[in-house]
């Protein structure tokens, strides 16, 4: 892709369903074994959270797609959870199942899944119940803009974001995925926290009628990022994509995961 607005064009064929269906079910998402790329997902993020410090009054998930399973453990040390995605559509699909209406994506296993993971014998109905009372809005983003939830949220005031295979999945280049980068972390009190998740040395990946294309990064590309966003890493860890992982629908070598906070300027 040549430019931000290529990029842009190109989402129109995005087709959220396809999408979870490449992705969400087994078997990337196959519960019954550990080795699955979303129990590993899964994994980081409660092990991230459990530690106690990453708490607020509000997180917002950029870039959410048609996708909760990223808040699951996060949510709960917030008063107010953002939801925000680019397309229409997928900003349709998250309120479908925040309404709990039919024919939205079932969660489920992903509840029961996180619900084990805390080891607490909780109901996985009470924590997704939860979860829907938590998430105040779903509203439109632009990581490309300075300000990417325009006059919703001022720039500094958010506790903590969350970001799933995201800003390389819409930047055209690696000039704008630093500086989508750098609009998000923009966001963040200092000291506040980012939990990223994303794709590493992927090309593209497809959606339905939609082939997409992406940034290829590497661990040592995201870390600069970072630093260059004037944050620092608490946690970097990867998961190399296992041949029974690679189903066809992307390119994508590993899953990267990261833990890292906004240096305080004081």
């Amino acid at each position: 892709m040549s430019s931000i607005k290529a990029v842009a064009e190109s989402y129109q064929l995005f087709n959220p369903r396809a999408y979870l269906q490449n992705n969400y079910v087994p078997p990337r998402a196959d519960f019954s074994s550990e080795d699955s790329v979303m129990c590993w997902k899964l994994r980081r993020l409660h092990e991230t959270c459990a530690k106690g410090e990453i708490k607020g009054r509000t997180l917002v998930d950029i870039g959410s797609g048609p996708t909760i399973y990223q808040l699951l453990s996060a949510f709960e040390h917030f008063q107010e959870v953002i939801m925000t995605d680019y397309l229409e559509v997928n900003r349709q699909e998250l309120k479908m199942w925040l309404s709990n209406e039919p024919g939205a994506f079932d969660w489920s296993p992903y509840f029961k899944h996180v619900c084990k993971l805390e080891g607490k014998g909780e109901p996985w109905k009470d924590k997704q119940k939860r979860l829907r009372e938590h998430v105040s809005r779903v509203i439109p983003v632009d990581v490309h803009q300075p300000r990417p939830l325009g006059g919703e949220l001022l720039s500094g005031s958010v506790d903590c974001l969350v970001s799933s295979f995201c800003l390389e999945a819409c930047s055209p280049n690696l000039e704008a995925f630093q500086k989508a980068l750098e609009h998000v972390i923009g966001l963040l009190k200092p000291k506040g926290h980012f939990l990223w998740i994303g794709a590493l040395e992927e090309s593209y990946y497809l959606a339905g009628e939609a082939r997409l294309n992406v940034v290829p990064v590497t661990e040592d590309i995201v870390k600069k990022a970072l630093h260059t966003a004037k944050c620092v890493v608490r946690e970097f860890s990867t998961y190399s994509m296992t041949p029974s992982m690679k189903v066809g629908v992307d390119d994508v070598s590993g899953i990267f995961f990261v833990w890292a906070q906004k240096d305080d300027p004081k």
